[in-house]
Formats: structure tokens, sequence, C-alpha cells
């Protein structure tokens, strides 16, 4: 018999397929093109220890190889590649994803899931070959050693100034852990992964289904200390991109694990992101922002959400929020892919996207491009011409 979680996948695609918008395909075909010329404009600037990171005042900013967003642009020029089938972009993926191979060279924190999966992972997925599963089965290890059972969950960071800090980011790097432990035969990787689910589900989330950014736990206990924002504007605001992690990754765990209530919290926060974005497709930085701060978009949250709404549109039973979903997906992607957001050719050195925000409130990455924007919003891309 069909398992359950697929029936509802292809029931949705051949519902989905015959309901895309007009006009955004060829948008899509002319913004993969652009990324193309864009990847190797940017790759052509970087050595072999950078990674791109943004680009401020006509100048591109490069990062390390530990930074937790140096998987991002590997991941983009594969993306680029799987959307246009060009050999010289395949080829700066290989080259850019080989730098990322020594996984303990750059292991700092639970961000080694994004990466690996957005380099490695995708390199797998498109040569087969096994020395990218090497890395993937590494990083698996690493991250699984941050796990704490009195807890529950996988700690995000080191920072002395939290006790035991757990970012609502942190269930983006599951998938690290669900598919190696398929890969490797380890389901005891799985069990952390569902657990750090679980106890997300359990603490992060406020009544109107909107996340809090952190959660810090006493190691010891596993109680919870304070619950606070990082990058939001304050403690009881609704970070959008923080909000585009949660959806992100409950429609990934319900696809990886098939548990309904990992669906059903990707529904709920669905529900509360939708009147949000009715009328501003791609989000303010904060939801909750004052009127003189959320002018300021962040493009990154937006292609995080596309991606993820794509993805939940196959795979939610109800029909009407599927509908829903895929409707705000394409609303978001039309506006990602018009001239305010895409990047013209040789624009912004090489990056695609434009008004993304880091840290609003530290002044850090105030609409600029960010590589991780690129590369969910390239993701989107691929997910919604293959419905």
């Amino acid at each position: 018999m069909m398992n359950n979680t697929l029936f509802i996948a292809l029931a949705g695609l051949c519902v989905l397929s015959c309901g895309r918008t007009s006009g955004l395909d060829d948008m899509i075909d002319a913004a993969a093109e652009l990324s193309a010329e864009q990847c190797l404009v940017l790759g052509g600037s970087l050595d072999d220890v950078t990674m791109p990171k943004t680009y401020v005042d006509g100048k591109i900013v490069t990062s390390n190889l530990k930074w937790w967003c140096s998987g991002f642009f590997p991941g983009t020029c594969w993306y680029s590649y799987m959307l246009t089938g060009r050999q010289d972009v395949r080829e700066l993926a290989c080259e850019r994803t080989a730098l990322l191979l020594d996984v303990d060279s750059f292991y700092t924190h639970h961000d080694i899931g994004f990466q690996v999966m957005c380099s490695s992972g995708l390199a797998y997925r498109n040569t087969g070959e096994e020395k990218y599963l090497d890395a993937v089965r590494r990083a698996a290890e690493l991250l699984a050693s941050r796990y704490n059972p009195v807890t529950g969950v996988i700690c995000s960071w080191d920072f002395p100034e939290y006790s035991y800090p757990v970012i609502i980011d942190n269930m983006m790097n599951l998938e690290l852990l669900t598919f190696a432990a398929r890969q490797f035969g380890m389901p005891q990787w799985k069990d952390i992964a569902v657990s750090h689910a679980d106890r997300t589900i359990e603490n992060h989330f406020r009544e109107d289904d909107s996340t809090c950014h952190l959660v810090d736990y006493d190691s010891e206990t596993g109680k919870v200390l304070r619950k606070m924002t990082v990058q939001g504007y304050s403690d009881d605001s609704a970070w959008s991109r923080g909000q585009s992690w949660a959806l992100y990754g409950y429609t990934m765990m319900y696809r990886e694990t098939g548990l309904e209530r990992y669906l059903a919290q990707a529904e709920k926060v669905a529900e509360y992101l939708l009147p949000l974005l009715a009328e501003r497709p791609v989000p303010a930085w904060d939801f909750d922002a004052p009127e003189d701060m959320v002018s300021q978009d962040d493009a990154s949250a937006g292609a995080v959400m596309a991606s993820a709404f794509v993805e939940l549109s196959t795979l939610t039973a109800d029909e009407e929020l599927s509908h829903r979903c895929l409707a705000q997906a394409e609303a978001t992607l039309k506006a990602l892919c018009g001239s305010e957001y895409l990047a013209a050719k040789g624009e912004i050195g090489g990056f695609i996207l434009k008004h993304s925000t880091g840290f609003y409130m530290k002044g850090s990455e105030v609409d600029v491009p960010l590589t991780y924007a690129d590369y969910y919003f390239l993701e989107a891309l691929y997910r919604y011409r293959h419905l």
C-alpha cells in the first residue's frame, strides 16, 4: 500500500499542478538564468578560504569557512545548476562544495546542518558520489553530540551568557539527522531530531502560534530558565525569519518522519502567517516592530516562507489550506522575481536578491543581499517548477 504521507503529497500535486499562476513560470525561467550568471560573477570574486556573506557599500563582504552561512553559496550554485543545467555553474558548485568536505576543520556549533546539507547534501543528490556522504556522516555525529537527554534538545550555541540556549533556527538543522539516520542506519539520530522537535513545540510557541527566538534551559534539570529574542525586536515580538524557520522546520519534519503532530504544527504556523502576508508578501523583518522600523523588509524570510509554503501545499490534507499556501508562495515569488527585489545582471556583486535583513536591532546587515536569501529563493523556484 502507498503510505499516507506519499498519497497526500501526490494528491496535492495533482490538484496544484492545475492551478498555477499565469506568468510565474516565465519569471522563474528568467530568474534561473540570472542566477547562473550571478553565481559565476560572485564565484570569481572568491578565494579558497572564503565564502560570500553580503554586499555593502559597493563591496562584497566575505566570511571564512567556519561562518554559519558558508554552505549556502555552494548550495545556491547547485540549485542554479538544477534550474538551468549549466555545466559551468555545476563546476563552480563542485569547487565550492569541496572546500567544506573537511567537516572537523570548520565545525563550531549547531549550524553544521546548514553548512553541510546545503553543500554536500545537495552535491550527493546530484552526483551520488560517496565522498559527499562522508561529510554528511561526520556532520551528523557532531550535531548529535550537542544533544542532552536531560533537556531533550540540541544546544545551539556555546556562548557563556546562556546556560543551554536553543534557537528556533535549530529546527532547520534536524534534516541532517533524519537524512543521516536513514542513510547510515542510525535510528538514534532520528530519535534526537524527534525529541528536539517535540520539546520545541512545547516551549518555543506562544498561544497565537508565533514563536520566540531563544529558549534557555537549565542543562542539569531541563527546566526552562527564560524565553527571549536575540535578532527580533523584543522578547514578545514575532521576528519574521524565526517564523519562517518554524514553518519550514515542521513542514520538513513531517516529510522526514510522517508524524502527524509536525504537520499540525506546520499548519498552525501557516495559519498564523497567511493573514500577515496577505498585503505584504515579502514580510517586514519583525511583524511586531514599531511603525518607524517596520518599513524594512526581509527578503530572506520571504524566500524561506515561499519554499516552505510550496512544500506544505503538497503535504497538507486540508485542500483549502493547500490552495492558500500555494497562492501565498506564488505571490511571494512573483514579488521576489520583480525588479524591486531581483538584481540585474552583474548588480550587487553577484548576489541575487536585494533587501534582506540580518540583525536590525544591532544595525548589522540591514537592507542588503544575504547568501541564505539567495539559497532559499532558488530552492523555492525549484520546488515550484517541479510541482
